[in-house]
């Protein structure tokens, strides 16, 4: 199964990690990608004073930072394992990342923030389900 770990370097996109694992010592045979999505930095003011391959070198640093805790979880677990970083909405890049790359499903973790509190934070999980096609797991 290539499955595909969507991670933002927090605890329960470490969980979502184990889960992951847990599934592999289980006996499942995963191919396993782990993605980490940078929100890009459009502000024009920006474009005038940071070269784009600067800006490309910031997102590879800052989405590697993310993706290190995953990376290591999963080295430790003896997973191999492919890293990604992309660039977009994140809840959009997620799900298109997930159906153009034809994995067969998605784990990522939520926050499980109900009521106002979702209403005036918005929710990554909510809005990947609106755009994926694909079998989502969710790892509180």
């Amino acid at each position: 199964m290539k499955i595909l770990v969507a991670v933002d370097g927090s605890e329960v996109a470490d969980r979502a990690v184990g889960h992951v694992i847990a599934l592999a010592r289980a006996g499942a045979v995963l191919d396993i990608h782990v993605l980490n999505v940078r929100i890009p930095i459009e502000s024009g003011h920006v474009r005038l004073f940071v070269h784009p391959r600067e800006l490309e070198a910031y997102y590879r640093d800052e989405g590697l930072a993310d993706l290190a805790k995953a990376s290591r979880l999963l080295d430790e677990a003896g997973l191999a394992h492919t890293d990604h970083i992309a660039v977009g909405h994140t809840a959009v890049t997620i799900a298109r990342y997930t159906d153009e790359r034809g994995f067969d499903a998605l784990v990522m973790g939520t926050h499980g923030r109900g009521g106002l509190r979702k209403l005036m934070m918005g929710s990554v999980a909510q809005h990947v389900l609106l755009h994926v096609t694909r079998p989502v797991t969710f790892v509180k």
